[in-house]
């Protein structure tokens, strides 16, 4: 039986390299397949280097939607996915996660009766004014094929009336994909030389969701923590900031004492640093996953997550944003154990994925 025609419909750079593995199972394969970008936070052109760093082949359609409100940003994607799955005659569109990019092209497939592939269902953070978790919960309930990462989120999927049938247990693809590409990283570059820092003798942080960088209150206590912090660990605490979180300092006067802040750094090079960070503290919800699966102790920044096996595992903490718990929180995490088991499983998940909606064993 020949493969069906998949598209792959991504927009933003953790989707790339959440979907870097089932590209390559579909390559291994010889799967007929294409890739459309629909640019929805950096355009093509930006994100070709991603493409080109992780080795993957060029995505056939850009769209280049750009910023702009949720209903402008998925009104131009909505057009063009459409266009694209018709003259492709596609029959099966796969998404990854919970961007506007995934509520779009699900949506379009589901309304030209296309079969949908979630990969990464059933995460939850029960926190609606995320619009991320609005996504999720939409594209899982239009999914055909709803790829779990973990029990913990096909319960989830079981216990929202999704039959069991479109369930597939196949681990999360970051671990893949974090393995596949530290392999890439080490053969590239070299992060820690590059910024003059001693394996697992730093504290790596990432700030950027806006429910904390658009607060003043929020974000200057975030900062407030690093600097009582970084004297107290006696390492450098490297923040690369993205250039909105940036801005928003700027615009609320707010500086640090003792964080190193640097330009945002590409994928492998942050891989590197997060493989050789003492300590992580994050608001990204990848980030909290790529941290356990690298056993690097994370703190979260956050007041609820939608990977809620990290905690239970004990590699992560939730710990808001007070300045005095997310202290309290590092000095909890840099005494655990780094001895928790990996629950995103075994990294075979790109195979599997394939193997699911084409039939061909590409183990």
């Amino acid at each position: 039986m020949p493969s069906p025609k998949i598209a792959i419909i991504l927009g933003t750079r953790p989707e790339i390299i959440k979907m870097s593995p089932v590209i390559r199972a579909l390559e291994k394969i010889g799967a007929d397949y294409f890739v459309l970008h629909t640019g929805q936070h950096y355009s093509y052109n930006m994100d070709r280097v991603f493409f080109e760093q992780l080795e993957l082949p060029e995505a056939r359609y850009n769209l280049d939607v750009g910023s702009g409100s949720h209903a402008e940003q998925t009104a131009k994607m909505l057009l063009g996915i459409e266009r694209v799955l018709l003259k492709e005659k596609t029959e099966i569109v796969l998404v990854e996660g919970d961007t506007n990019s995934v509520f779009s092209g699900a949506l379009t497939a589901a309304k030209l009766q296309i079969g949908i592939g979630h990969v990464e269902a059933g995460l939850r953070s029960y926190d609606r004014t995320m619009p991320e978790e609005v996504n999720r919960v939409l594209a899982d309930h239009m999914a055909d094929y709803l790829f779990a990462p973990t029990e913990n989120a096909r319960g989830i999927l079981l216990g929202e009336g999704i039959p069991a049938q479109r369930i597939y247990m196949t681990g999360n693809t970051i671990v893949d994909a974090v393995f596949q590409n530290l392999e890439l990283a080490k053969s590239k570059i070299d992060s820690l030389k590059d910024f003059n820092l001693q394996p697992h003798r730093f504290a790596l942080v990432t700030i950027h969701r806006p429910e904390n960088v658009d607060d003043l209150k929020r974000f200057s206590s975030i900062i407030q923590a690093i600097d009582i912090l970084q004297p107290e660990l006696k390492m450098p605490v490297i923040y690369p900031i993205h250039p909105r979180s940036r801005k928003m300092m700027s615009q609320f006067s707010l500086t640090t004492r003792h964080a190193t802040l640097i330009d945002p750094v590409d994928f492998l090079g942050f891989l590197q640093l997060e493989s050789n960070a003492a300590i992580i503290l994050t608001d990204s919800g990848g980030v909290q996953e790529e941290a356990c699966i690298l056993k690097v102790p994370c703190v979260t920044l956050r007041h609820n997550t939608e990977r809620p096996e990290t905690i239970e595992i004990g590699s992560n903490i939730i710990a808001g944003t007070s300045p005095e718990k997310i202290v309290e929180c590092v000095h909890t995490m840099l005494n655990r154990t780094r001895d928790w088991q990996n629950p995103f499983g075994d990294g075979a998940a790109g195979e599997k994925i394939v193997k699911i909606i084409t039939g061909v064993n590409n183990g």
